[in-house]
Parts: structure tokens; C-alpha cells; sequence
């Protein structure tokens, strides 16, 4: 399972489920977009294996991302999850800041754990250097390679012409032989890099009334609670914690809701169709409402209910549903091509191949 097998599905809805096994980490990174600590909240184990345990072979999503927080602080969770994944056919992805590398050493459950997953990925950036030098992460990414492990690594920086950046993939590269791809990202003013951080553009600047699909909406985010919302953007999860969640973006509560109920809800919610197609801020302006920000779009106008109202009315004319269904197409054809033009980090967007094989799925 390599990363852009994963990336080419991203535009997909109801492709994959993300699920924050826990926001705790013993790490305390000044970027944290989760802010997460040793004292944070986590999901009741047996609430989330309820959930997965919905999965069945008919049914489920087709990748699986597991991330918090640290999810390997919950190695026995994360080898039960993806143990049933793997039983009804589908896949998982692990995200982990390595906090274990530091040791030297690799402790029995947390290597249980990374050998259940099919896709096991690795933080790196200046803030986690700090705390988990980069040459232990690379020792441990070394041998999981050399064993026959698909991995990745997802690298940040401050901007993209961060030195750090050209730095680290070169030691990265190097020392893993070309053959684990590298997902470059930059910094967000969220969690903890909030105060400190100016606020930054999401890439170019997107007008009104041009169509921006957006591929973010189109899979479910089992957030730290256990409420279920249609977009992995910080800010909305963290909307949902605190109970402030648009009601077009609350797809449930794993407490009481299966996948099935999740995945029809994502996939047949008239708002959510459009925001994936138009994007958020070009539906809003057919609704007449105006909004200074591509994202504040889905969570502020999109989420008056007026506002809602007068998009959905758009969304059921006939030549807009036509021109809807071409859209998602066209950006589900683009693939792991057309995420990382979008969402990638110029300069860097084709390390997401390394080790890819010609012709591989």
C-alpha cells in the first residue's frame, strides 16, 4: 500500500474513515494542531471497536487512517482495529510521532502494533527533533523497511521555502534509499501554533464565483468525543468538541451510529455534495452570502441556516446537479495527481512517488 494509493482515493466520499484514537501524547510539540497532552481526552476503547466491528466485507470503507494524538499509545486498540479491518478487506494507515524512538528501542506492543497496520507513516519536523531526534526516527524507518513495510513519512515545515525542508529530505532520501515517498506539509495556526503563528493562506487565492471542489469534505472524521464530522479541517474538529459543529457537517455519534448510517449521510447530504463540488465558498456566493475565507465559507455562511436553505434550492436545479456530477468526476479522475497541485507543498509534491512502481494501482 503505498501513499499515493491513498492520495488517488482522497477525492472519494465515504473512501476512507479517519479515527482519532486518542488526542493524549506524551510529547509537547509547539505546533500541535490538536494541542494534545498526557491529560487530553480519548475515546472509550470499547465505543470505537463498537463502531469498526460495523465494518463488514459488503459495507466499509476502503482505507482506514489512524491517528490522535499518539494512537500508539493505545497499541492493543490499534492491533484489535486493524486486525478487523483487514477481516472485511480493507486497509489501514497509521500517523505516529514516534515518541518510542527516542528509547532506542521498540517496545513489544508498540511493534504488534505497527506490524498489524498495512500503512505505517512517520512525523518528522523541526518541533519533533526537538524531543525525537530525526536519526532514531530514520533507524527505526530504516529497519521497518528493510523488514518489508510499506511507509511514509509526512514531513513539515514552516513555509515552503523553510530550509529545514530541503535539509531533512535530503537526510531522509538518503538514508531510506529513495524507496519511502515524503509528504511534505507546512505549518497551520491551530493547537498550539495558534498564538504564534500568522495566520496563512490555504495556497492560492480562490475567487467567489469560481468552482474550487473541495476533496477534504469526502471522508468521515471520527473526532475526539466520538462525534462524526464530514471534514478533517482542524478547526471543525475542534468545533465539534466543544459542541459548535454546523449541522451540515455533523454526520453522528459512533455511540449510537454505524458506518452505514454515517457513510449514506455523507454521500446523500444535498450541502456536503455541493461543497465537495463547488467548494464552499463558490456555493455560498450562489446563495448570495459572502465570506472572506475559503474554509470559514463551510463553517460560518454554509452553516446559517438561511444561507443552507438557499444552497440547497440552487443545488436541486437541474443544469447545477448536471454540472455537479461532472465536476466531482473530473476531480476524482485528477486522482493523487490533482490532491497534491492542490494541497501539496510546492517544490516538494513529487517525493509523494518515491518508491512508487511503474504501473503499481
Amino acid at each position: 500500500m503505498h501513499l499515493l494509493d491513498l492520495l488517488a482515493a482522497r477525492a472519494e466520499p465515504a473512501a476512507a474513515a479517519l479515527l482519532t484514537v486518542t488526542r493524549r501524547c506524551p510529547l509537547a510539540c509547539a505546533h500541535c494542531s490538536t494541542a494534545s497532552s498526557m491529560e487530553s481526552e480519548q475515546i472509550d476503547a470499547a465505543v470505537l471497536k463498537r463502531f469498526v466491528a460495523t465494518f463488514t466485507v459488503a459495507d466499509r470503507p476502503e482505507y482506514v487512517l489512524l491517528t490522535g494524538g499518539e494512537p500508539l499509545l493505545r497499541p492493543g486498540l490499534v492491533r484489535e482495529i486493524a486486525e478487523r479491518v483487514r477481516e472485511v478487506g480493507a486497509r489501514t494507515h497509521l500517523l505516529s510521532g514516534m515518541f518510542f524512538a527516542a528509547g532506542g528501542r521498540t517496545p513489544a506492543p508498540v511493534r504488534r502494533a505497527i506490524d498489524a497496520v498495512d500503512h505505517f507513516a512517520a512525523s518528522i519536523d523541526a518541533f519533533h527533533e526537538r524531543q525525537v531526534p530525526r536519526a532514531a526516527v530514520l533507524r527505526v524507518l530504516r529497519q521497518l523497511l528493510d523488514e518489508g513495510k510499506d511507509l511514509s513519512v509526512q514531513l513539515t515545515g514552516l513555509t515552503p521555502d523553510d530550509p529545514y525542508l530541503r535539509r531533512a529530505t535530503e537526510d531522509i532520501r538518503r538514508e531510506l534509499d529513495d524507496r519511502v515517498p515524503i509528504l511534505v506539509t507546512v505549518v497551520r495556526p491551530a493547537g498550539r501554533a495558534r498564538p504564534w503563528l500568522p495566520p496563512v493562506g490555504a495556497g492560492a487565492a480562490v475567487h467567489p464565483t469560481v468552482p474550487a471542489p473541495c476533496a477534504l469534505a469526502a471522508w468521515p472524521v471520527v473526532c475526539f468525543d466520538g462525534t462524526v464530522a464530514a471534514c478533517c479541517n482542524q478547526d471543525v474538529v475542534d468545533a465539534a468538541a466543544l459542541g459548535r459543529l454546523p449541522a451540515h457537517l455533523r454526520l453522528g455519534h459512533i455511540a449510537h451510529d454505524g458506518w452505514v448510517a454515517i457513510r449514506e449521510r455523507l454521500l446523500e447530504r444535498e450541502l456536503l455534495r455541493g461543497i465537495r463540488a463547488f467548494g464552499p465558498r463558490h456555493l455560498a456566493s450562489l446563495a448570495g452570502a459572502g465570506c472572506d475565507g475559503y474554509c470559514a465559507a463551510c463553517v460560518t455562511a454554509l452553516g446559517e441556516p438561511g444561507t443552507a436553505t438557499r444552497a440547497g434550492a440552487v443545488l436541486e436545479r437541474p443544469g447545477v446537479r448536471a454540472v455537479e456530477r461532472q465536476l466531482g468526476a473530473l476531480v476524482r479522475a485528477g486522482g493523487a495527481e490533482m490532491f497534491l497541485r492542490r494541497y501539496g507543498t510546492e517544490g516538494y509534491r513529487e517525493l509523494a512517488a518515491l518508491g512508487h512502481e511503474a504501473g503499481a494501482s
